[in-house]
């Protein structure tokens, strides 16, 4: 910067000293020192002169003009022009140009043909002709607020960037199509937002808006929206940081920007926008709107979509899964209110979207069960918002909770039993019930379901697509689960009175007394195993005989399917 001064200082001097009349004033501008001639400036420029006749000083020979717009280097070419020294104006000074002319005043009504009449007669016929040239004098009006407001600089530029944009949009000049979208980039948010505003007003379809924001979405928020890999981002750089808040401030910028229509944007693009607004903290409105627009298109969603979602950009945990699990309600619940609406019965037919959604998410769950950091009630929570209907077979639930179950293999029966709650062992396919029979890891009473359903089905001789009342197999079921843990007490007390007996072998006494305690022993034993008895009243109950009496009861029939 220094440098770029003094160079300034010398170029200026060869101009100034060829006058060959000593100077007798030196304007501050910053750390730059111009030494100049009072008659030249107060020639072109009402302030100056307004500045040295109000000055107390008999003979002022410095002023301070650091507060004029665009710095040293504008001023520079504001003395040249006092001077009558040829300069270049161009679309990335002109704006600068202007401002500068308006604060030091050298305008047409002080003196014809002035810097500030120049400026406009540039940005009329030359700058604001084209789109590129509109841009880049708005963009250089970024540093020269609030003046370029006031002097109408900026609104100029929407205006004519606007209309030429929407020009391009419909009648493409040159290729590619979308060309314009990319000179957008170049705009600070502010500015970006009133050309897409402006758009609006024009009468802008939804997609072109659509088109201009994701360019610029892209290019703003690279490293956020672009970067799927997570080498580009890292937790840690989640902090409120000036960098995080600045992005911060653009991502709500752009969601308030959204255009309505609900196809204007792809469901990639707005799932990344979401997983951008969780990991910068966004406010809820930012994140509530972004949920309800992935919501109206979840049928188009696909697993990667919302795996998107549900990871940090690193990909070595979950996010918070409550954004993922407001997308799906929502989805469901304007299922069921079209539904009712159309006079229909949600719990006996679902819609082809809905279906498509149910065999997403599980297939999706499926991809999250593997990280241990995904609770029971999560992982529950999700797959209970799939209404039972919307799936036809739950072959897609199964190899999720398999895989959870896989995954979390410190679960106790408990557990394991409430995470198979969500599935319907019914509702599996041949080849998922063959796989559930011999799955160690799923609950005794799932494997069960699966292994009495086939049976009933051989006995019947129905094939796999015939039903079978589903409430008299589950009863069944239950009943036999009952009686496999009544079977489980029975072999551990005949264990332990095995055990009991061999240490009492081990030491068998020889007096009669003995032998007396023993015969009571036995007696009480024999009536504690009649008790456990699983086929009491049968032909083969014990409890009830007398020493001495056979039994007379005719035997009862009974099949037992279960060992």
């Amino acid at each position: 910067m220094a440098n770029r001064f003094s160079l300034a200082m010398e170029r200026t001097g060869q101009w100034v000293f060829s006058q060959e009349i000593s100077t007798d004033i030196i304007v501050e501008v910053g750390e730059a020192n111009f030494c100049l001639h009072k008659f030249m400036l107060v020639a072109k420029s009402n302030h100056i002169r307004k500045v040295i006749l109000d000055s107390k000083e008999t003979d002022l020979t410095r002023i301070n003009l650091s507060d004029i717009p665009g710095g040293p280097e504008m001023f520079e070419k504001a003395a040249k022009f006092c001077y009558g020294v040829n300069f270049e104006i161009t679309v990335h000074n002109v704006a600068a140009l202007r401002c500068a002319a308006e604060y030091l005043q050298m305008t047409d009504k002080y003196c014809d043909g002035n810097l500030a009449g120049r400026t406009e007669d540039f940005m009329s016929q030359v700058a604001l002709t084209t789109l590129s040239g509109a841009l880049v004098v708005l963009k250089s009006c970024e540093d020269l607020l609030p003046m370029a407001y006031d002097l109408g600089i900026v609104q100029r530029c929407v205006e004519i960037a606007t209309a030429k944009a929407c020009v391009e949009a419909n009648f493409p000049s040159r290729s590619p199509p979308n060309w314009w979208t990319e000179e957008l980039t170049i705009l600070d948010i502010t500015f970006f937002e009133g050309i897409i505003a402006s758009m609006k007003a024009r009468g802008a379809k939804g997609l072109t808006l659509a088109s201009a924001i994701i360019t610029y979405t892209e290019r703003s928020l690279r490293d956020l929206v672009r970067d799927h890999s997570g080498n580009g981002v890292r937790s840690i750089d989640s902090a409120e940081s000036d960098l995080r808040l600045r992005q911060r401030d653009i991502l709500e910028t752009i969601v308030a920007l959204l255009p309505p229509e609900k196809s204007a944007f792809p469901i990639n693009f707005l799932c990344c926008l979401l997983r951008t607004a969780i990991f910068l903290r966004a406010d809820g409105r930012c994140k509530s709107e972004l949920e309800k627009r992935v919501s109206l298109i979840l049928e188009h969603v696909t697993v990667d979509d919302l795996l998107v979602l549900s990871f940090t950009y690193d990909g070595e945990r979950l996010f918070d899964l409550e954004s993922v699990r407001k997308i799906i309600s929502g989805f469901v619940e304007r299922e069921k209110s079209v539904a009712v609406f159309n006079a229909g019965d949600f719990k006996e037919l679902c819609s082809t979207a809905m279906l498509r959604v149910g065999k997403t998410i599980d297939a999706y769950l499926g991809e999250i069960a593997t990280y241990a950091d995904l609770s029971i009630s999560k992982f529950n929570g999700i797959a209970n918002l799939v209404p039972k209907p919307a799936r036809k077979v739950d072959d897609d639930l199964y190899r999720a909770i398999d895989i959870y179950l896989k995954a979390h293999p410190n679960l106790d029966e408990i557990e394991r039993e409430k995470v198979c709650s969500v599935m319907d062992p019914l509702k599996l396919s041949y080849e998922a019930r063959v796989h559930s029979s011999q799955n160690k890891r799923l609950p005794v009473q799932i494997v069960l379901h699966a292994l009495y359903y086939d049976q009933l089905k051989l006995r019947s001789g129905e094939d796999d697509h015939n039903t079978v009342d589903a409430i008299t197999t589950r009863n069944q079921v239950q009943a036999d689960t009952s009686l496999v843990k009544e079977n489980e007490e029975l072999r551990t007390e005949l264990l332990k009175m095995k055990m009991y007996i061999q240490d009492i072998k081990k030491g068998e006494p020889t007096s009669s007394k003995s032998s007396a305690k023993k015969t009571t022993f036995f007696s009480s034993m024999s009536k504690t195993l009649g008790k456990l008895n699983p086929f009491k009243h049968g032909s083969k109950d014990t409890l009830n005989i007398e020493d001495g009496m056979p039994d007379l009861t005719k035997p009862r029939r009974r099949r037992f399917s279960i060992s």
